[in-house]
């Protein structure tokens, strides 16, 4: 299964954030949205960083209240890891579990970006893959017998 096939059921919607925005437009876009991760981007287009609830919080810590007066610029994680369409979910589980990511901006092949997968997207999938595989081999049984 492609990343592709993920999208198509999720939509390709992505929640976007200029960098000079402030933390607390940040912290309250991802409540009004109850999503995760914002990707940072200055067109909705190409992707420039993604900032989470963790860069968030870590911000926070290191800096107290201070961090809340800082814009998305300063707290944003820059070197952003991206998948395609066409990446597989399997590649996309090894990927995020062995880098410890929540959330995979999708990008098209000159990178433009179509969408987002978040862990939960990924273990939904696999689930109703599971399911399916279960279902198939209760009724070749049931018709077997």
């Amino acid at each position: 299964m492609k990343v592709a096939t993920i999208l198509a059921a999720k939509g390709e919607r992505v929640e976007t954030i200029r960098p000079d925005r402030e933390i607390t437009y940040a912290a309250d876009k991802l409540r009004d949205a109850r999503i995760g991760a914002l990707v940072v981007s200055t067109d909705g287009k190409e992707v420039k960083g993604i900032i989470s609830e963790r860069d968030i919080v870590r911000g926070i810590a290191e800096r107290g209240a201070a961090a809340l007066d800082l814009t998305v610029r300063n707290l944003m994680t820059p070197k952003v890891i991206t998948c395609t369409p066409e990446d597989s979910v399997t590649h996309l589980m090894k990927l995020m579990t062995s880098r410890r990511i929540r959330h995979l901006p999708v990008v098209t092949a000159d990178g433009e970006l179509c969408g987002i997968v978040s862990i939960g997207d990924v273990v939904k999938n696999r689930l109703e893959e599971l399911e399916l595989e279960a279902t198939v081999l209760r009724d070749a049984y049931i018709a077997r017998g």
